[in-house]
């Protein structure tokens, strides 16, 4: 009988310390950066004003970049991003291939009152994505979205004369940075060509950008 009882509590003993161990390494989890990658492609003749922030960590800890870009003319740009961090290492790459030829841009003196509008939020993941356009004369889009507690995925394919504005954020839960945020505003003719996607899973209530 003692045998059993002695059976019995080290059974209850390791159950405990298993789940001590699970409960430490999803705490740790927990406040490990949010991962994604990107793969964005525009074509602007007129006016853009974009701006991009990635990190892995809170304050002077872990890697950062920023990068912003504004102004008229003629731009065709291609960036590569990503935000990679686990438990043994942490990593942030952005690629950016561009061609910018400055002119002029006047908006147009009669604004159309014709809009489209799109937010998609993952409150499992903890990732948004707000596309707004303004149509001047004619907008083509293609938006998949696909999200589930594990990931989501975010395509865009957009051609439009007038004014749109993208934005985007990533941030795991209230107990880590967002390792992205993004917003831009194209104006006159542009092409959109944008995937994101993101992963790991966490609980965050996220506003549209």
């Amino acid at each position: 009988m003692r045998w059993i009882l002695f059976l019995m509590l080290s059974i209850m003993a390791c159950i405990a310390a298993n789940m001590a161990y699970v409960n430490a390494v999803d705490l740790t989890d927990d406040r490990l950066a949010q991962n994604f990658t990107e793969h964005s492609w525009i074509f602007v003749n007129g006016y853009m004003e974009e701006s991009r922030i990635l990190q892995t960590d809170t304050g002077f800890k872990g890697q950062k970049m920023a990068l912003t870009t504004s102004g008229s003319g003629m731009a065709t740009r291609t960036i590569d991003s990503e935000v990679y961090r686990d438990s043994n290492r942490e990593e942030a790459s952005l690629t950016i291939s561009a061609n910018y030829d400055y002119a002029p841009y006047v908006p147009p003196l009669t604004q159309s009152d014709l809009r489209n509008a799109l937010c998609a939020k993952n409150y499992e993941v903890g990732s948004v994505y707000s596309e707004t356009y303004n149509i001047d004369k004619d907008l083509i889009k293609d938006t998949k979205i696909y999200q589930n507690d594990s990931f989501s995925v975010y395509e865009i394919s957009s051609e439009i004369q007038g004014t749109a504005r993208i934005g985007q954020r990533v941030q795991k839960n209230a107990k880590t940075v967002p390792s992205f945020m993004m917003a831009g505003t194209y104006m006159g003719y542009a092409q959109i060509r944008s995937e994101t996607i993101v992963g790991n899973t966490s609980v965050l209530t996220l506003p549209c950008p």
